[in-house]
């Protein structure tokens, strides 16, 4: 393992379900999650598709966003060997569950009929971790578990929540820079882990389909407007939410052999840039997402990409990104970028948002130590503007030991990471 960080654990949900089989049978087999939620009235929005888990109204409230980033990092830690009272830096990506805010002021600013019963149904029981949880301050008499949640849309109680919840001992930060947060966060543990300052970081972001964003993202007409994702395809329409959550274990290559973990694999290079283009539209030749590949590349050792075997790509479906990315990873690999392999994952989840970057993170992970590429699943026609090999439709078998996984965000932000097979 020539990297400095191992990956050790990780615990992933999206609306194929928990872990990575969960993923193999929906992602890697190009199959779209994409469905007419009922999470809420969609009746005032020009589509009702999401790829949102199809557990309703009283389940996504017995899985609210802090519920399922424990879940999952419970499983990370689990799977790493790591136990409550650890010493780990936890660091997310999230902008805070919306979910309760929404039926609060819906309710007057008050219970107001937003509580214990949700359009007549009751809400489910808090879902049971396989460790304790840390004891919580208990609701004023009177008030509904909406209430007591409004808080949790600050970005940073969800940190604090989840260092609670897993037992952790050490710092714990957030990150709120939209859809690059998550691998952000990943970055900052990189760096922070190589240059001998912590030993083991828990990095996670998420986001579950919910009104709020739903609302604002449909009045920006981004939504597809034919419930389909189709990255790079020339009648591609737009992007749809999904529900994504997922925690990584990161420790140094020499904390996790001093303690007998085993390396799913390495992060041997990161990197990160801004455009500052344009509050909503990537810069049209992908110059921030260039120099973060650049940037990665140059770390991991290989600044042509000599060794890259594929690319997860941001890939939206959206007319500003798909054409941008691609110019931006020719400009970023002009010797091999039609050789090498690039998939949209999205094309199956939707867009993860905050959770973009860990989820896909997980995903390209899987692909290395599978030897599966995952497709761009729903591709049609060939846009002029997208002329690379996006493993269209259907996954691909190969043996890649070297993967890059990129994200763009709102206000030129771009993010790289590149995996190495152990």
């Amino acid at each position: 393992m020539s990297g400095e960080v191992n990956v050790t654990g990780f615990g992933v949900r999206t609306a194929f379900g928990m872990g990575a089989d969960a993923l193999r049978r929906g992602v890697f087999a190009g199959v779209p999650s994409f469905a007419a939620t009922t999470r809420f009235d969609t009746g005032p929005y020009r589509t009702a598709m999401a790829g949102a888990a199809p557990d309703g109204p009283e389940g996504v409230e017995g899985w609210a966003l802090r519920f399922a980033l424990a879940r999952c990092g419970v499983e990370a830690l689990d799977m790493a060997g790591l136990r409550a009272g650890a010493e780990a830096a936890v660091f997310l990506g999230v902008a805070g569950d919306h979910t309760s805010v929404t039926r609060y002021w819906r309710g007057g600013g008050s219970d107001g009929g937003c509580g214990s019963v949700v359009a007549g149904r009751a809400h489910a029981a808090e879902p049971q971790m396989s460790q304790p949880r840390a004891p919580e301050k208990q609701p004023v008499r009177g008030t509904s578990p909406d209430v007591e949640r409004v808080a949790d849309a600050v970005p940073a109680r969800l940190a604090e929540l989840l260092t609670g919840e897993l037992g952790l001992v050490g710092p714990r930060l957030t990150f709120t820079n939209a859809c690059v947060a998550s691998a952000a966060a990943i970055i900052h543990a990189c760096r922070l882990i190589s240059s001998g300052r912590i030993d083991v970081a828990v990095c996670g972001g998420g986001y579950l389909v919910e009104e709020e964003t739903f609302g604002k993202f449909d009045s920006g007409r981004a939504l597809s407007r034919d419930g389909m994702v189709r990255p790079f395809s020339a009648d591609r329409t737009g992007l749809l939410l999904g529900d994504g959550v997922a925690v990584v274990v990161l420790e140094s290559a020499e904390h996790a052999r001093r303690r007998g973990a085993r390396p799913l694999a390495g992060v041997v290079g990161w990197g990160a840039a801004s455009d500052a283009h344009h509050i909503a539209q990537p810069h049209p030749e992908g110059v921030g997402l260039a120099r973060a590949a650049r940037q990665a590349m140059r770390l991991a050792g290989d600044p042509d990409g000599d060794a890259l075997d594929y690319v997860n790509a941001h890939g939206t479906g959206t007319k500003y990104n798909d054409g941008a990315e691609t110019r931006g990873l020719r400009a970023a690999f002009p010797k091999r970028a039609e050789s090498i392999p690039v998939s949209s994952t999205k094309s199956t989840t939707g867009h993860l948002l905050e959770a973009a970057g860990v989820v896909e993170f997980v995903i390209t992970m899987l692909a290395l130590t599978d030897g599966v590429l995952p497709p761009t699943a729903g591709f049609t026609a060939p846009d002029p503007e997208c002329d690379l090999d996006y493993v269209p439709n259907e996954p691909r078998r190969t043996d890649p030991r070297r993967a890059l996984t990129v994200n763009a965000a709102f206000g030129g932000a771009n993010t790289a990471l590149v995996l190495e097979r152990p």
